[in-house]
């Protein structure tokens, strides 16, 4: 099932419902900074990405283009997608909201890294990523999975 995934409005209200998700912390807080001294627009560039069941925001993901001249992960070096914070809500996971979110990264057409979470390994094997094969810098504790366009690049 194909659930609607739409940009996530920088308001209160969108924060109030991140307080929800586990992964609340300072991307949330400083735009919620920036909302309180009026810099941000309520159609202002979101990087959040979510899906509604009802008027609940059940599940969302922040996405982030990187242009090529900071790729330490595709070879050639290309502009990629960073896809952080996917997290549906306990009482919706299995739904298919999280696939929902990454096919709909998937639908810019550009390769994807993410840093799974503890015991999301499998889920994002499913959709078709696989691990960095080359030595990335560990210290930064990163544990990074990346996405290929169909036949587009090798890895290192």
């Amino acid at each position: 099932m194909e659930h609607k995934v739409e940009k996530l409005k920088i308001n209160y209200r969108t924060l109030e419902e991140f307080k929800k998700f586990k992964e609340y912390g300072h991307q949330e807080l400083s735009m919620l900074e920036d909302l309180e001294a009026n810099i941000v627009e309520n159609d202002s560039d979101s990087p959040f990405y979510g899906i509604y069941f009802g008027d609940k925001l059940v599940a969302r993901m922040s996405l982030y283009k990187v242009s090529a001249q900071f790729d330490r992960y595709f070879e050639p070096a290309q502009d990629y997608l960073e896809l952080w914070k996917l997290e549906v809500l306990p009482n919706y996971q299995g739904k298919g909201y999280g696939k929902s979110l990454v096919e709909f990264a998937k639908s810019f057409g550009l390769p994807i890294k993410t840093n799974p979470r503890v015991k999301s390994q499998e889920f994002w094997e499913k959709m078709g990523f696989s691990p960095v094969q080359y030595d990335v810098d560990r210290d930064r504790g990163e544990n990074p999975l990346v996405w290929y366009l169909a036949g587009v690049s090798e890895q290192v």
